[in-house]
């Protein structure tokens, strides 16, 4: 299965009883099923407008992974990146938090940042998560 993040969501006695509803009919397996079904419907109906804006804004949509490597690598050349992801950005356990502060300028990123708690709070600054 997929990497997947745990999200709470409130909703309205009435709208839990419709999706138990459904559920109880075989409709659905259970709740996540019946919300993942609908988040998903969701961003088809939209998808048009999120490959817009990422392209706009020069994102990257999935995972991206920085090594140790990589960063030493940007920091021997004068580099630094301005990171923007849709999905998952990754700095590996290996990274430094003066290597990572050296080389990453910004992280703009709607989904989830693997990181060390190092790592994050020496970028706390820069990071924008959504």
């Amino acid at each position: 299965m997929a990497d997947t993040e745990k999200i709470t969501i409130n909703m309205s006695a009435v709208d839990l009883g419709r999706v138990d509803l459904l559920v109880d009919e075989g409709f659905y397996s259970n709740r996540s099923d019946f919300i993942r079904t609908a988040i998903r419907k969701e961003l088809d109906v939209h998808r048009e407008v999120v490959v817009q804006v990422v392209s706009r804004k020069t994102m990257v949509i999935g995972v991206l992974l920085y090594s140790r490597h990589d960063l030493e690598k940007a920091q021997a050349k004068g580099v630094t990146y301005d990171i923007k992801v849709v999905g998952t950005v990754i700095l590996d356990s290996s990274i430094p938090p003066e290597l990572a502060r050296a080389t990453i300028s910004r992280i703009k990123i709607y989904g989830v940042l693997k990181a060390s708690p190092e790592v994050k709070e020496a970028l706390a600054d820069r990071i924008n998560q959504f």
